[in-house]
């Protein structure tokens, strides 16, 4: 009979060592800024060697997107924003303006998790690997809200004006700008606005907009 080998310590020592990577690394960027945060930094700041780092997350472009994903979900479960049962949660509203406000409690809790971070890392954006990266975390935001609207329009329909293959486009153009971190940092950092009164305006914004 052949003996089956049970590698689940394996795994589980991997996913720990991961996971110290990037928490180590998200201290390091906060800290320091993203030039400050190297391979070898991360490495010696964790306790790992630099192969350590690379075998388990990547190279640097690879541990800011980890960095990044983490802080926004708040765990390391791979499973998108749109399947995650608190965004699936707001379409559960009564009607659109409901889900408006509970969207933008979404999102405030989101641009509250991640502008810290963002802030560390974009001050830096000539950086090409930098450029790469605010590009793929737009990409993203975009298809999460294109899930958003989809779901809106199949739970609670959408109104009139925005009917049609173009109109729906123009939607999620409009909600995908005022859901962007930098509105969030404009008003919070910048201009010293409460989060609740950053969301409370968004709030009142996609109320309007979604009709």
């Amino acid at each position: 009979m052949a003996r089956t080998y049970d590698n689940s310590a394996r795994t589980q020592l991997a996913e720990r060592t991961r996971s110290a990577i990037v928490a180590t690394a998200r201290d390091l960027l906060l800290d320091g800024g993203y030039p400050a945060m190297t391979v070898a930094s991360l490495a010696a700041a964790a306790g790992v060697s630099p192969q350590t780092v690379y075998n388990s997350v990547g190279g640097k472009a690879a541990v800011v997107k980890a960095v990044y994903d983490r802080t926004m979900a708040g765990d390391d479960d791979e499973v998108a924003m749109s399947e995650r049962p608190e965004f699936r949660a707001m379409f559960e509203a009564a009607d659109r303006a409901a889900f408006a406000r509970a969207y933008a409690g979404w999102v405030r809790e989101r641009s509250e998790r991640v502008g810290p971070l963002l802030g560390a890392l974009l001050a830096h954006g000539t950086d090409a690997a930098l450029v790469d990266f605010a590009a793929t975390i737009d990409q993203e935001r975009y298809v999460g809200t294109t899930h958003a609207i989809d779901g809106v329009r199949d739970r609670l329909g959408l109104a009139q004006r925005h009917a049609g293959k173009k109109a729906r486009q123009r939607l999620v153009d409009a909600v995908w700008t005022l859901n962007a971190p930098e509105g969030y940092d404009r008003l919070v950092r910048r201009r010293g606005w409460s989060p609740a009164e950053y969301e409370d305006w968004l709030a009142g914004q996609l109320v309007a907009l979604l009709g």
